[in-house]
This record gives structure tokens, sequence and C-alpha cells, in this order.
């Protein structure tokens, strides 16, 4: 076993660090006191004690987070191996120290200390440095393009990171809001990209160095800060979605390790090994081959003939994650991947690795395919619960729609119209598939992982050929335009065919409660599907069958009438009756308006009309209401006289919501004589009409009466209303009479004429 020069006081400290944090952790269940655990692994001026309090999970998370600290601080802290050090040159001994210091920087930041914004521009400089000194280090011992993009790349990131901790600090929030940022951030990860790539063809750094540089690459792009950084927080919420990136930054010591391990490598001495040549697998037969490049591209010409150059689109659970979770560095490589995989990006992979036939590039490519795969799955089947709602971004506006129709975006719910992400993941495995049959390794190389892969890879794509059948269609958009926003041109007018409403009365919010309820993303034709299903158990009416479907026949009849003949006969021939019914009434009140006596009026009015059909209210109020009354107080719609109210620019009168009307108009030049004989009630009242319009209507059943003002006359009225109950044997058993008269009169006095109990 080989022996570092500290290695015992490495795994002294280690092994105490990761002691006391078990205890921190026994303690905090016992007393539900978590503040100090969490401080100590996570995050130094992290949540308040009540907030962590709420939170008995949180040991189980730290204290294996913990133990990955642990391992990265004795990493650290053994420093190189021992025996005879190696003598490199004058540059790669500043390297090594620049290296330390950039070690010594990062590990500041796990100190309880206050944070002093010139700090961070102290590690640029000693970063900067580091990035000389790797590419003085590293010259001529490869390509030089290389290690010219290292070079640029990396002087960019660290300007980039100098203006913009000065720009913050001075308030100037430089690149604040700009969608293009991703770029600049995205320089730090092409440079450390670009320097492991050196590192692994230089003999001075080790394999475990080299992999532990491409594990902090990896969690750079989790996190929102730099690969520099070992912990970070100091969020105020309490959601543990909220709580992933300080869980995140506590776990990302890879880049720690990897500056100390870069470190102690140039310390080291290494025998040098003869380079090998890598081995090839055997060319195959060229149609298989061919087959695994071509079925990439064929979900990929589908898409692309149909506008859409996108694998997954922005609304998937993994897109989400990406978005949530990371920075716009990795939301921007998110996209990338959905961009080249959508337009079959994949086949020029596979036909790489068909030319040179490695066994690396074939075993890298085979898991490439199985992972897009799978991720093509889960967010195929996750789709509906993504949290999208809308936030382009970097994907073209004009290729989503608003539930079937094109629009422009506003905010509202975006889907993708192209085909199910289901055909993208069938066709992947496929090719994989075809790769591990073709190029697998002998039988005498084979390991476990090998057969286990292979297998769980032929039962995904054995579960997903029935499944990618399920293609994404066209879904009805349920919210129809209110009757203010077409009279107002905000909305167009819109219809619905039969099978549409049938649609919207299973999904969402609008979903009867007898049947199941989709939701809202539900394509069209899955949800006619289930309709139809339940058209076949309504027309055999099977007891049996309805009884193993715990349906009756009865509830799936309306819901069905729309797409099922037998519903719609037994709906139409119901409505059929109920309109005979109501035809019936109404004739019968007709019958019993045309019975009443006609009015004889003792002096001539200036007009009368008799309204030749009854009228009705829903909630026994006639009213009028005209605007320069609007700042009158509304008066009391059940007055002592139980018949009649005004005020200013304000007439009521009050009926049985629950009986026909039978009306009379009566409008004089001056003031008519009274009459009480054959009436319950005679009030009049004064009233003020501003604009000459005495129009009594009730606007939730839509009765309008004609105007009672004298030819548009505005000014003073009285206005006298005569009620009386009428018998009648037929359907309506009784009646209301009303007679209203209006003539120009002063006085706002109410003079009751008669007011007599209605029998």
């Amino acid at each position: 076993m080989r022996r570092h020069r500290f290695g015992r006081l490495a795994a002294g400290f280690a092994a105490l660090y990761l002691a006391v944090v078990i205890v921190l952790a026994v303690v905090g269940l016992v007393t539900g006191d978590l503040v100090p655990l969490w401080r100590v692994v996570a995050d130094p001026d992290g949540y308040t004690a009540d907030e962590i309090r709420a939170w008995p999970w949180l040991p189980a998370l730290l204290v294996p987070i913990a133990a990955v600290q642990a391992w990265a601080y004795r990493e650290v802290l053994r420093g190189r191996l021992r025996g005879e050090p190696a003598r490199y040159g004058r540059e790669v001994r500043l390297l090594r120290v620049a290296l330390y210091a950039t070690v010594v920087d990062v590990l500041t930041w796990r100190l309880p200390i206050p944070y002093l914004w010139w700090l961070s521009l102290v590690a640029d400089v000693i970063e900067l440095v580091v990035i000389w000194l790797f590419f003085r280090v590293l010259w001529g011992s490869g390509r030089r393009w290389p290690q010219v993009l290292m070079l640029v790349t990396g002087v960019l990131s660290v300007m980039h990171d100098v203006v913009t901790t000065i720009a913050y600090q001075t308030g100037d929030y430089l690149f604040a809001g700009q969608n293009w940022t991703w770029a600049l951030d995205a320089l730090s990860s092409v440079w450390l990209v670009s320097l492991l790539v050196a590192q692994a063809r230089d003999p001075r750094w080790s394999g475990a160095t080299v992999r532990a540089g491409v594990i902090a690459v990896f969690f750079s792009l989790l996190s929102s800060g730099s690969v520099s950084i070992v912990a970070f927080g100091g969020s105020d919420a309490v959601a543990w979605k909220l709580m992933m990136p300080s869980l995140l930054g506590a776990v990302s010591v890879f880049s720690l390790v990897w500056w100390a391990r870069s470190a102690h490598d140039l310390g080291t001495l290494r025998p040098s090994a003869p380079r090998t040549e890598p081995v090839r697998a055997r060319a195959k037969w060229w149609p298989l081959p061919t087959v695994a490049i071509v079925l990439p591209l064929v979900p990929a010409a589908v898409n692309l003939a149909q506008g859409v150059p996108f694998w997954l689109g922005p609304k998937n659970m993994l897109g989400d994650a990406v978005r949530e979770y990371t920075g716009s560095e990795a939301t921007a490589y998110w996209f990338v991947l959905d961009l080249l995989v959508g337009v079959g990006a994949p086949a020029v992979l596979i036909l790489v690795a068909v030319r040179r036939r490695t066994r690396t590039l074939l075993r890298a490519t085979t898991l490439s395919l199985f992972l897009l795969g799978g991720a093509g799955a889960v967010s195929a089947f996750t789709s509906e619960h993504s949290t999208f709602f809308g936030e382009l971004w970097l994907y073209p506006e004009s290729l989503y729609v608003e539930r079937g129709a094109v629009v422009p975006y506003d905010g509202t719910e975006l889907l993708s119209p192209g085909i199910s992400p289901l055909w993208y993941a069938l066709a992947l495995t496929a090719s994989g598939l075809i790769l591990l049959f073709l190029y697998a390794a002998p039988p005498g190389h084979r390991v476990r992982h090998h057969v286990l892969l292979a297998g769980l890879a032929s039962a995904v794509a054995l579960c997903l050929l029935p499944a990618a059948d399920m293609a994404r269609g066209p879904v009805t958009d349920c919210d129809m335009p209110e009757p203010w926003e077409i009279d107002t041109g905000e909305a167009e007018p819109r219809e619905l065919t039969a099978e549409q409403k049938f649609v919207c009365s299973l999904r969402g919010d609008h979903g009867a409660q007898s049947l199941h309820v989709f939701p809202d993303t539900t394509p069209d034709q899955v949800v006619l599907a289930y309709g139809r299903h339940l058209c076949g158990v309504h027309t055999r009416n099977d007891p049996r069958e309805l009884a193993r479907l715990k349906v009756d026949r009865a509830s799936l009849t309306d819901p069905l009438a729309g797409i099922c003949p037998s519903a719609t006969t037994i709906v139409q021939a119901a409505k059929a009756e109920q309109d005979q019914e109501i035809a019936a009434m109404q004739a019968d009140s007709q019958a019993m308006c045309d019975a009443t006596p006609r009015h004889r009026p003792r002096t001539k009015p200036a007009w009368a009309i008799r309204m030749k059909e009854p009228q009705w209210t829903d909630y026994g109020v006639l009213q009028t209401y005209e605007e320069e009354g609007e700042e009158e107080t509304e008066p009391d719609m059940d007055p002592g006289n139980g018949l009649v109210s005004s005020a200013r620019g304000i007439l009521s009168v009050m009926t049985h919501p629950d009986f026909d009307l039978c009306v009379t108009l009566e409008t004089y030049t001056r003031r008519p004589p009274v009459e009480t004989k054959g009436w319950d009630k005679v009030v009049e009242v004064g009233y003020y009409s501003a604009g000459g319009q005495i129009v009594l209507y009730d606007s939730l059943s839509g009765t309008e009466l004609p105007n009672l003002a004298l030819n548009g006359r505005k000014g003073h009225y009285r206005i006298r209303v005569h009620y009386a109950w009428f018998p009648w044997k037929g359907e309506a058993q009784s009646g209301q009479r009303l007679l209203i008269m209006a003539y120009p009169g002063k006085g706002d006095r109410e003079i009751v004429h008669r007011n007599r109990k209605s029998t």
C-alpha cells in the first residue's frame, strides 16, 4: 500500500471530523436542535433554529455528505507520496505552490467568517496565475490549439468573474437579466475540460486525479457557483427544494480534491509506462451497423417535418430539474443536448464509434444511447407533472402551441406539437442493443454488469414498444371566452364539436365526477378512446359489465350523448318530452294571460301596451337603473308597501318570482283617476328620470318592458302600480296581474291606495 507524507495525520483529521458530525447528528435528533449540524456540514450562515427543527430527516442526508467531505479532507491533507520528490523545474514548483494556495482559498469558504468581497478578487488573481502556469507546464506536451484554447477561455473566465464581482459590489448589475451570460459562465467549464484532456495525456498526473476533475465539472454544472466553491447556501426559504443548492454545494468537494491531487502528483515521481494502442473490435457486416445509424434519424426526420427540431422540448420533468437546481450554463447545455438529439446527432456518434470500433468508444456510445433512451421514457411518462409554465428563454416561441393553436407567448401553458419522446427512446435503445450485440466483448472478457446492462436495456425496449404509439396529439382548449371578451374584441367566438365537448367534460376542473377525470394535458385521442369504450358499455347495457366497472348506465348517458348513438337517442327522447312539457306550460300561461280582463282606462292615455306574452322574473324584481343615479343609495328591495320603491334614477317593482306576470303599461299626459276595484295592491310613488328612459327589466331572466316615459321626457314622474293575483285552473294554477301607470308629476310622497292580503 502506498504511503503519503502526511497520510496518518490526514486520516486522523478526517476520522475526527466525521465523528464530530455523527455526535452532532445524535445530539440534534435528541434535542431537536439541528442548527450546529447544518452549520458544520452545509452552511455556516444557514437557516435559523426554528426552521431547522422542522427537518428531522436532515441527519440522514448530512452524515453521508460529511463522509464525502471527510474523504476530501484526507485527500487534501495527506500530501504527495513518500520517496524521492519529483524535480520538474521551476515552473512546476510554482504551479504546485499556486495550486496549494487555491486549496487554502477554497477552504476559507468553510470558515465562519464575515464575507469580504475583495477575497474573491484575491482568489481570481490566484486562479489567473494557475491558468498561466498550467499553460506553461503543458506547452509542448501535445497539440497546441487545445492549449491555446485552455489559456484563452481560462483568462476570459477569470476576467468575467472579476468584472462581475466589482460590478455587484458597486451596485452596477452589469449582466443582470441578460440571457446570453450563460456563454460567459460556460468559459470556466470549457477551460477545465480542455485542461483535463491535457492532463489525461500527460504522465505526470494519475488517472484518479483526472477522474476527480471530471466529477468536479459535473458538480459545477449542478450548482450556480464556480468549480472552486466547496459549499454555499444562505437561502431564507424553508422548502426542501430550495435547500438543494446548499446540499449540492456541501457535496461538491471534488474540485477541492482535484486541485490538491494535481499539486500532489507534480511532487511525485512516476515511472513512465509504454503507451498501448487501443483495442479495436472486429468489423461487422454493414447492414446491421447501418440500421443502428439510421434508427435515431427516423423520429428526428418526423419531428423536423413538423418543424420541431427538439427531442424533449421544455415541458418535461428532467428539464424542470435542470432549470430549477442548476445555473444558466447547465440549462444552456441541456438545450444544446435537446437540439442535438432532436435533429439526429446520435447517428453521428454511432457512425464514429462504428468506424473506429475502440472498446472504450463503443462502451461509451452504447451507455449514452441507453441513458438517452431512459431520459426520453421518463420525460414522456412525467410530462403532465411538469411545472413548466412558459419560460421560453432559448426555445423558439413559434414552435409551441397553446393546446392546439399557435399563439404568441403570453405566460400561459405551452405544449410541444412534436411526436412523443418514446419514439426517440425506442430508436436510441434499439441502436444501443445493436451495438451491444455486434461489438460486445468476448465471453472471456465479459463481466456481470455487462450482462445486467444488456438484460435491462432489452426489457426497457420491450416495455417501450407498446407505449411508443401514444404520440402527442392535439389538446383542445376547454377555457371558452367570456361573452364580454367577445363583445370587447379581446377574444374570437369559438364553437366546440361534439367530440371536443365530451373531451372537455372529462378534463381537469371541467371533469364529470361520475367518470374518470383526465389531466388538462391529455391528448384528445386518449380521452376519446376512453369515451368510445364507455359507449360500448352503454350500448350493450350488460348488468354484469356495469357492476364490474362500478358505473351506472344512467350516469353515462349525459356525458356520452355527443359521441354515443345509444346515449344520444335517450337524451333526445328525454329532451323532446321536456320540450313538450315546457310548450304545454307556456301555452297554459298564455291562455291564462289571454283570459285576464282587459283594463278599460277612465281617461284616455297617451299610449297603452298590453304585453302579448307572459313575463317572468328570476328574483321577483323589475328595476330601471339610469346612469345618473349611480351615486345614490340603492332603495330597499322590500319596502313597507311590498310592491314598489323609488329613488333618484332607480325604480323597483316587486313581484313573486315563481309565477308568470300578465303586464299592462299605460302612460298619461296628466294624472288619471285612482282605480282600486279588482286589485290587491295599488301604490303610487314619485320618480325622477334624468334620461327619459323608464325601462323596467330583469337582467337575469331577460325580461324587459317598454319605456314608460312620455315621449322620452325627462324630469319628475308619478308611477302608480296595480297588482293582483289571478286564479287559474290550468297548469299554472294561478298568476299575477300587473298594471303600471306613469304620468308627469312632482312629489316624492308615497301613497298607498290599497294594500290588502292576497288570497
